[in-house]
């Protein structure tokens, strides 16, 4: 056998494991990730992210190419069996307080590509395709990986300091730290079409929602000349029975109209079944999981993909940190106290629009009929539905809440573009900590907060982030690398002496470009 080392090995190279291995990578730590698919899968599966993800994916490098292969969506229509609008809620196209659109769609395998093409930036990651996991197990100093080379048969195996499980739904290394799904209730079964055309559908630029307990169905654009269709699947049909474009004329003349077959092309055609699962463990020792590997989300609210990548960002800086040894271990501990909740959540959500808009029969319809009018027409109420913005993390040591200021904590840190700066505030500072303040620090509190790795960013009254304070009773906050309030309050002395030291190395040639003080 052959035997390789590295700090941290990733199984699964989809978005998460990619993303992962990118933040790692910005902070110097060396990974080998393994993938059974040689080269990025080709299916579409994912067709949309959300500001706040798109926030991470800009922290890769990446906002322009991703800009490039996406496009914002206007909002959500929801429609009855005849194709008749019963309420409409439109979003507006501008930049959120994340500095993004609140809903983008894309195509998966091109998303994909993107990533791999920022990974493949930086040195030190070796992405290794054609390989089976056959094994992970823990040993006295790390965990041991074995795997096999699908095309040569070849056994091998590499050590690693940590192992993060990105490798979906049937997740090996789940399996290996004896780990299960938990079911929350929810499976439905859906059939899903993707198609291209270069025609003009001429329909309304956001998601359409059948709400029909006979037939629901969605409805999207998720680029220049591709589309999306998911129906939910009456009992006992399957793909099968839906081959080519004579067979699912029925489904989608409604959009399609009367566009001739020669002008359509049929990407895939597939059935899914949609859970609501968690798993009942994140972490055994030195091995965690994430994305689906660690929760299933039905896809009606948009935050499948996503949530892997809420993972990457939330553990991948800690990790760092751990192994540079700024942080301890226990740190790790706060990954799935963090994560597991807010997974938790948006599956609930999830799961509960899913009902909303699908189930209740004949009673459902007609509730639904009457009621989504009046609810398109309630102040406020578009707004709520169309806001992207999802709960705070739940405390841990590095989710402080205080009585005063406690509704920061847990949440984002807004990115607007600094006085003086063309640039976000993500553009123009490490993925360190960051003491954001309305007031200047002290000599000695400045030592203090350079001392321990972080940044300070300057707050005026009246400025994008200075409001943001204000609005939570605060004077300051201390802001994690992945840009969570960490603890907010009034007095400075107080505050500065809670930032955790954290100084991993920061190859990254956007960060080690930063200034040590911002202003925003």
């Amino acid at each position: 056998m052959i035997e390789e080392r590295y700090p941290v090995v990733i199984v699964g190279a989809g978005p998460t494991g990619i993303t992962a291995a990118t933040l790692l990578a910005q902070y110097g730590v060396d990974t080998l990730v393994l993938d059974r698919w040689n080269g990025v899968y080709p299916q579409p599966r994912a067709v949309h992210l959300d500001d706040e993800v798109y926030r991470i994916v800009a922290r890769l490098g990446l906002a322009e190419e991703f800009a490039r292969i996406s496009r914002p969506a206007r909002g959500l229509r929801l429609v009855d069996r005849d194709m008749t609008t019963l309420a409409e809620f439109r979003r507006d196209s501008v930049f959120s307080v994340q500095g993004f659109p609140q809903a983008n769609m894309f195509d998966q395998p091109a998303f994909e590509q993107v990533l791999r093409s920022g990974l493949a930036r930086y040195d030190g990651v070796n992405v290794r395709g054609d390989s089976d996991i056959t094994a992970v197990v823990h040993e006295r100093d790390g965990v041991r990986v074995a795997f096999t080379d699908r095309v040569t048969g070849e056994h091998r195996f590499a050590r690693a300091g940590y192992v993060l499980g990105c490798d979906g739904a049937n997740s090996v290394v789940r399996s290996s730290i004896g780990s299960r799904m938990g079911d929350l209730g929810f499976e439905q079964r859906w059939l899903v079409v993707d198609l291209a055309t270069d025609s003009d559908l001429h329909q309304w630029e956001g998601v359409h929602q059948v709400c029909d307990p006979v037939r629901a169905a969605t409805y999207m654009r998720i680029g220049s000349n591709r589309y999306r269709w998911e129906f939910r699947l009456r009992p006992g049909e399957s793909a099968a029975d839906f081959p080519d474009l004579d067979t699912l004329r029925p489904l989608l003349d409604p959009w399609t109209g009367r566009l001739p077959d020669a002008d359509l092309e049929l990407v895939r055609v597939t059935d899914y079944t949609f859970r609501a699962q968690v798993a009942d463990r994140w972490r055994d020792r030195r091995v965690f999981l994430l994305g689906d590997a660690a929760h299933l989300t039905p896809p009606f609210v948009g935050q499948g993909m996503g949530a892997g990548l809420r993972d990457a960002g939330n553990l991948a800086w800690k990790l760092a940190g751990v192994l540079g040894g700024t942080l301890p271990d226990t740190s790790l501990d706060t990954y799935e106290q963090e994560r597991k909740p807010h997974a938790r959540h948006m599956i609930r959500l999830a799961t509960t629009i899913g009902w909303a808009m699908t189930e209740g029969g004949r009673v459902g319809n007609v509730v639904r009929r009457h009621l989504a009018p009046l609810a398109g027409g309630i102040p406020g109420l578009s707004a709520k539905v169309t806001d992207s913005a999802t709960p705070a993390l739940h405390p841990s040591a590095f989710v402080h809440r205080n009585p005063v200021a406690r509704g920061l904590a847990g949440t984002l840190c807004p990115n607007p573009v600094p006085d003086g700066d063309s640039r976000r505030l993500d553009d123009t500072v490490p993925a360190r900590f960051l003491f954001v303040t309305t007031r200047e620090p002290s000599a000695g509190q400045r030592y203090e907060i350079e001392r321990r790795g972080a940044v300070v960013v300057s707050a005026p009254p009246g400025s994008d982030l200075g409001c943001w304070l204000a609005g939570g009773h605060a004077a300051a906050a201390i802001v994690r690398p992945d840009r969570t309030v960490m603890r907010a309050g009034r007095s400075l002395a107080a505050l500065h002496t809670e930032l955790p030291a954290f100084t991993p190395s920061d190859p990254h040639p956007t960060a080690t470009r930063s200034r040590r003080s911002r202003r925003a």
